[in-house]
């Protein structure tokens, strides 16, 4: 009796061409997720850091932190991650580290940084402010490295909890011009989907993609991702509901190729946008 030959179940995203929008050893983590999902991954990243104005503050902050002067050092975003990255910043064992969300935390460990804690609902820095707070009743020096656009929410909310802050701009965010030929396949709809993971990626998707063609998804990391988008002119297609590189790729995952429009009814967990089944 012939059982049959058994054929493995196709990988959800196989066929698809995903472009990721940034690089680094966070690029390349989320092009191996994609690729075990079946997906084509092609980094082309959209933003970098630039130096800050204040270098000699920078270097002196990270020379203290390399010494023990810091309790806690919080990282708000994965860009901050590539700032201690290209200087080599040591984290002494005695202070411990605080990432803004799963991505973030995702990159600190991706290249060597251990992380301490990871606000466990709101992935914001007033989510880690509290969370802070709540854990450290007793004053704290602490290390706050942002952009230089970001609001000193988490600065503010720690020293009025009686820590004494220390905030410095780590980089300022700079946009990075794609190659003609990565721009010819988001507009000829050869990219499947792009991943939007910051704001500051929104606005490079929607400058420099400004023809993405109606089958290709634009997926956002999380409601406030989503919303930082859609205040920078990009329309998102589906939110992933947590902020995680897992839920994002997940999120893409419930759709299928091609995107015809009644298809863009996800089965479960990722968020739809009102009006996402037109552009």
């Amino acid at each position: 009796m012939n059982a049959g030959v058994q054929h493995p179940t196709a990988k959800p995203l196989t066929g698809w061409r995903v472009l990721v929008p940034r690089g680094g050893p966070w690029g390349d983590g989320v092009a191996a997720s994609l690729r075990r999902q079946g997906a084509t991954p092609v980094i082309a990243p959209l933003i970098n850091f630039a130096p800050t104005n204040d270098q000699a503050a920078l270097e002196q902050s990270l020379a203290d932190l390399a010494a023990g002067a810091f309790d806690w050092l919080t990282v708000t975003s994965a860009t901050t991650v590539d700032v201690l990255y290209a200087y080599r910043a040591i984290v002494p064992p005695k202070t411990r580290v605080a990432a803004v969300g799963e991505t973030t935390a995702a990159a600190l460990l991706a290249v060597g940084y251990r992380v301490d804690l990871v606000p466990e609902q709101d992935n914001s820095a007033a989510g880690m402010a509290e969370q802070l707070i709540a854990l450290e009743p007793e004053a704290r020096d602490i290390l706050t490295l942002r952009s230089e656009i970001a609001k000193p929410v988490l600065t503010r909310k720690l020293s009025e909890a009686g820590h004494r802050v220390r905030s410095v701009v780590a980089y300022r965010t700079v946009g990075v011009p794609v190659t003609e030929r990565i721009a010819e396949d988001v507009r000829s709809g050869r990219i499947n989907a792009i991943l939007v993971t910051s704001g500051s990626v929104a606005e490079q998707v929607h400058a420099q993609f400004p023809d993405v063609p109606e089958t290709t998804l634009i997926a956002a990391i999380g409601p406030r991702t989503a919303k930082d988008a859609k205040r920078a002119g990009l329309e998102v297609d589906v939110v992933a509901p947590t902020q995680t590189v897992d839920a994002l790729i997940d999120a893409v995952a419930t759709f299928s190729l091609p995107h015809a429009a009644d298809e863009f009814a996800p089965r479960t967990g990722a968020l739809p946008l009102p009006g996402a089944d037109r552009r």
